[in-house]
């Protein structure tokens, strides 16, 4: 399911900040236009409440999951409130495990070639560059020559509909969209058309 979520156009939409009141309607403009995976960072208010509301909400192929996982305490939280996906800031072999045993998707957060083998050893379903302004596209690049063909690797932080070619043509897979996408508080209308411009971009990249 993660790959042909992935497959639709290679976004991540994080929603760092949301509130309950304002997930369905939120999550509903994003899988309208388009977005087929959508993550909630648990340092947003009532994040669990969340991904239940978005997993209740929207059809089946849109995968729900949890960003800034810290702990495997957190990891079998997620999965409790229906989420299917856990996104990391970094590379913990305890989160990691937890999230396999768990069943669950995951993405750990890399930003050396050593933590992305590491990361991929344990069963990792992409990878998170994270921070993607420290990386860069270079490196990117460099990493393609000696990553298992398959691998998703995923740039997150900083990334707009105007970088993000840079990146695609680097050997960049997708991108998780931050503040650039939704920010506390955002209405659904304009989220949706933020999720518009990347996919446009996308698309454009793509020919």
């Amino acid at each position: 399911m993660f790959q042909q979520a992935l497959a639709a156009n290679g976004l991540v939409a994080i929603l760092r900040g949301l509130r309950p009141g304002e997930a369905a309607a939120v999550g509903h403009e994003l899988y309208r236009v388009g977005i087929r995976i959508i993550e909630v960072p648990l340092n947003s208010p009532q994040p669990l409440d969340s991904i239940g509301i978005l997993r209740d909400a929207l059809p089946e192929d849109c995968l729900i999951g949890a960003g800034t996982v810290l702990s495997p305490l957190q990891v079998d939280q997620v999965r409790a409130a229906g989420g299917q996906l856990i996104v990391m800031p970094h590379c913990d072999r305890q989160v990691l495990g937890a999230a396999k045993a768990a069943g669950l998707f995951f993405i750990p957060g890399v930003a050396t070639p050593s933590e992305a083998f590491a990361a991929l050893a344990e069963g990792a379903d992409a990878l998170k560059l994270f921070p993607a302004e420290q990386i860069g596209p270079a490196a990117i690049k460099a990493w393609r020559a000696v990553l298992p063909t398959s691998t998703a690797l995923l740039p997150v932080g900083g990334i707009t509909p105007d970088n993000m070619a840079s990146y695609l043509q680097a050997g960049a897979s997708g991108f998780g969209l931050g503040s650039a996408l939704y920010s506390p508080g955002l209405d659904a209308a304009e989220a949706g058309r933020r999720a518009q411009a990347f996919i446009q971009a996308r698309d454009a990249f793509q020919g």
